[in-house]
């Protein structure tokens, strides 16, 4: 993984550098969209599209300049519009009042963005006056052959024609249409990784006439060849009638998908939208067309995986199908708490989010600390699935808690002081959320994109009921109990301690977790039972951001020093070798030096604002032994988890 700043000479690039998926609402009026993307001096294309009701696609290109756009489901040649997407920024763009970009009805429009930023192995803007002659070439600065390349005429009507190097040279799609793939040679002759030939054909070498191209690389594997830093992949697939698992070797965030041995749309899902694991055939995905002017449409695409996504619409049995997919991010580990985690109430304005965290959020936990009542776990990658700690419930579902936004969660416009939400955005070194199903078999591997080891790992199964097991480091192993039919064990919803087997050994590593059981004690009923789906949150230590550790009590009082220099925002703490709550503490609440409201996540039971158990500390956090809690009794052993 990349993690030097943007721009360090010498850095490769990481996704976050070059795409962003930003929703946004239509305000009537100006506003910036600050999606970190360098426009202005790296150049690249905007694509926005109307999610509420039925907009056309407009696609705005640097080389072409602001308020420039063409429609990718109309043939129109490109047109100039006042107060369209009026700048091109160093970290994103600005817009204008135009009513197809920046609509304000009724205070809710919605909008999605997509920008693509010039950058090798990428992605290109090439703009061109055609010949007519075949062998026409483009220079380009992607290093590598292009994977997609999209040609439209600007300066006359014509269709949007598209290259995939799947189907050739001598075949062509079309953007705006549902068309099959076309057999012609006289539209693209050649790709190499410094130019594209066209051929004679007027649509996309017409003489005198202006064109531009998007080129997307096909570059999976990255500059290290292992796959680590690969950020787009151009490929295609054939259908089974059935679950397709497609292995790109990272997670995707955006997929483009077309038939193309026969007519179908073109698909776009994003995981800021809405591309989730529902954990069946349920239409939870958000999907929009670039051949269409509908709205947001609902339907069961399939869904992202650790490695790649699994497809279950679009696999009719023999059928052709090629794709764009772009990795999901971040790629770069965080460089502070406040880049990943928020703590916040219902804010109860108008302007949503209702629980604000300034990132994207993909794991949420809620909790109106006041009453007595379950906790509710959702993510971005399952919603809208939700979980209920200290249950041993299956999953339920409910759309109260919302991920379309990219500084938060929710679409409450009501305010409650009372309910809180804790919000963690998944990063390298930091936390990861991964859903799998399990197979039923002995060994078990499930990859993950945590990018170290992690060192605590909660698990629950979705589709049906169980405890919460968590595994934990003990000494120098991995272990994990606890696990059914063990209500005893070491589960988020229990109080238990640990109980150390050597039957129950687990191996996690950087990239994958392996679920095993050895000496005929089966650990995998809890973990890999077949056609079971489960969930896994992964914490790790990441210096100055976030620390699992352990101590062990004196007593009294002492500090706990996480290697943070203001303190800790977040304290999770659980005792090992006996019974003990698992204790939760948080700044919005209160860490003080004085009485510290606590939540406890194996109970229902409301805070408790009567004790005085941990104090701040630059450093960390400072425990002391209070029988109301008793986090520090003499000689015991307990692990905590801390965010800065």
């Amino acid at each position: 993984m990349q993690q030097a700043a943007a721009g360090a000479a010498g850095e490769l690039l990481a996704i976050e550098d070059v795409f962003s998926t930003y929703l946004y609402l239509g305000n009537g009026s100006t506003q910036t969209i600050p999606n970190g993307i360098d426009l202005a001096g790296e150049g690249g294309l905007v694509w926005i599209k109307g999610r509420t009701a039925a907009q056309d696609n407009h696609l705005f290109d640097t080389n072409s300049g602001a308020l420039k756009y063409l429609r990718s489901n109309r043939t129109n040649a490109q047109a100039l519009q006042a107060n369209s997407l009026t700048s091109f920024n160093a970290n994103g763009f600005t817009l204008g009042n135009y009513s197809e970009v920046n609509t304000l009805y009724n205070g809710i429009y919605d909008y999605a963005s997509w920008t693509f930023r010039k950058a090798p192995r990428f992605f290109d803007v090439v703009t061109y006056t055609g010949n007519g002659t075949t062998g026409k070439s483009l220079s380009h600065n992607l290093g590598v052959a292009p994977g997609v390349v999209i040609i439209k005429k600007t300066s006359a009507a014509a269709n949007w024609y598209v290259y995939h190097r799947d189907i050739g040279t001598g075949k062509y799609l079309q953007l705006n249409l549902t068309d099959a793939e076309v057999a012609n040679s006289s539209y693209f002759v050649s790709a190499s990784s410094t130019e594209f030939v066209l051929g004679s054909n007027g649509s996309v070498n017409g003489n005198g006439q202006s064109h531009v191209a998007y080129l997307f690389a096909h570059d999976p594997l990255g500059p290290s060849g292992d796959g680590s830093d690969g950020l787009i992949a151009c490929g295609s697939y054939t259908g089974n009638g059935g679950f397709l698992d497609i292995n790109l070797g990272w997670e995707p965030q955006w997929l483009l998908v077309k038939k193309t041995s026969s007519s179908g749309n073109w698909r776009i899902v994003d995981t800021m939208r809405g591309w989730v694991n529902s954990g069946g055939f349920v239409t939870s995905d958000q999907q929009l067309y670039p051949n269409l002017s509908d709205a947001d449409t609902a339907y069961e695409v399939g869904h992202p995986t650790s490695t790649g996504w699994q497809e279950q619409a679009e696999t009719t049995s023999g059928a052709s199908y090629i794709y764009i997919a772009i990795r999901r991010g971040p790629m770069r580990q965080p460089e502070s708490g406040t880049e990943v985690f928020a703590i916040g109430t219902k804010n109860g304005t108008s302007i949503l989010p209702s629980w604000k965290s300034g990132f994207p959020t993909d794991f949420f936990i809620y909790r109106d600390v006041n009453s007595v009542n379950n906790y509710i776990f959702t993510s971005r990658l399952t919603a809208p699935k939700t979980l209920t700690p200290p249950t041993t419930s299956s999953e339920g579902t409910t759309n109260a808690f919302t991920f379309d936004h990219v500084n938060g969660v929710g679409d409450y416009i009501t305010a409650d002081a009372t309910e809180y939400g804790w919000m963690f955005r998944r990063a390298p070194g930091f936390f990861d959320v991964v859903a799998y199903t399990g197979n039923g078999s002995q060994f078990l591997t499930v990859p993950h994109n945590l990018g170290v080891q992690p060192e605590l790992i909660i698990i629950k199964r979705r589709s049906d009921t169980g405890n919460w097991p968590v595994a934990v480091k003990v000494g120098s192993f991995w272990k994990i109990n606890g696990v059914e039919p063990d209500a005893n064990g070491f589960c988020l919803n229990s109080s238990a301690g640990i109980t150390v087997n050597a039957s129950y050994n687990s191996v996690f590593t950087s990239d994958s977790i392996q679920v095993t059981y050895v000496n005929g004690n089966k650990v995998g009923d809890s973990l890999y039972a077949s056609g079971v789906t489960y969930i896994m949150y992964l914490f790790a230590t990441l210096p100055g951001v976030s620390k699992v550790g352990s101590y062990t009590g004196n007593g009294s009082s002492q500090t706990i020093n996480c290697g943070f220099t203001g303190g800790a925002r977040f304290v999770l703490i659980k005792r090992t070798n006996g019974t003990g709550d698992w204790y939760v503490w948080d700044t919005a609440r209160g860490i003080v030096s004085g009485n510290d409201p606590h939540l406890s996540l194996n109970t229902t039971a409301a805070e408790v604002t009567t004790d005085d158990t941990i104090d701040p500390d630059s450093s960390g956090f400072i425990v002391n032994q209070v029988s109301a809690t008793n986090v520090n009794v003499s000689s015991a052993s307990y692990i905590f988890y801390a965010v800065a």
